[in-house]
């Protein structure tokens, strides 16, 4: 059996993947079930995405000392907390509001809710670690030498971090916009 963990996986198994042959991704926006729920639920994960870049881009930026160290901790503490709080209560709703009520719409792809769920587990222990890296690098802004150290580690830290959400928000949004295009989300507030 194929290792399902997120972060040694690189996509669903195609028996999860059948309602995406069915709804592929190029369709999606011309689809008349593209509704707002869906708009909104891209969006989210598009907004993730480039906090990320951002904070990416900032770490370049000073580990090419470009940038200056307080502007520097003035952004990641600014998009750092956007990212984690707005990751952790996108989450929560998912696990407790959508995928229950997702995962009853079609048995073919009802497991895959569990993996996403799994996903939600073990990016928590990344995101702690996240947390810590960027702890890390804002606390010595006074030792330029120490503080490139510390951006190297947090620019490593969110290379992982990329890598990981990446792999769930597509893999989640190959799940769920097909099913919600098949399904409607008339019962999911959409």
């Amino acid at each position: 059996m194929t290792d399902l963990a997120l972060e040694s996986r690189d996509g669903l198994p195609d028996a999860l993947r059948v309602l995406l042959e069915a709804y592929p991704r190029q369709g999606w926006t011309q689809d008349p079930g593209f509704d707002g729920l869906i708009r909104f639920w891209l969006d989210r994960h598009l907004m993730f995405r480039r906090l990320l870049a951002e904070m990416r881009t900032g770490t370049e930026g000073l580990l090419d000392r470009k940038v200056d160290p307080r502007a520097f901790a003035g952004q990641v503490s600014r998009y750092g907390g956007m990212f984690v709080n707005g990751l952790h209560e996108h989450h929560t709703i998912e696990d407790t509001y959508y995928f229950p009520k997702l995962q009853t719409k079609d048995d073919r792809v009802a497991r895959g809710f569990d993996i996403l769920d799994a996903d939600h587990h073990a990016l928590d222990g990344h995101l702690a670690a996240f947390v810590d890296s960027a702890n890390g690098v804002l606390s010595r802004l006074d030792d330029r030498n120490v503080l490139q150290d510390n951006a190297a580690t947090f620019k490593a830290s969110l290379g992982d971090m990329e890598r990981l959400l990446n792999r769930h928000l597509t893999d989640e949004e190959d799940l769920i916009v097909p099913v919600i295009l098949k399904f409607g989300s008339s019962d999911l507030g959409g």
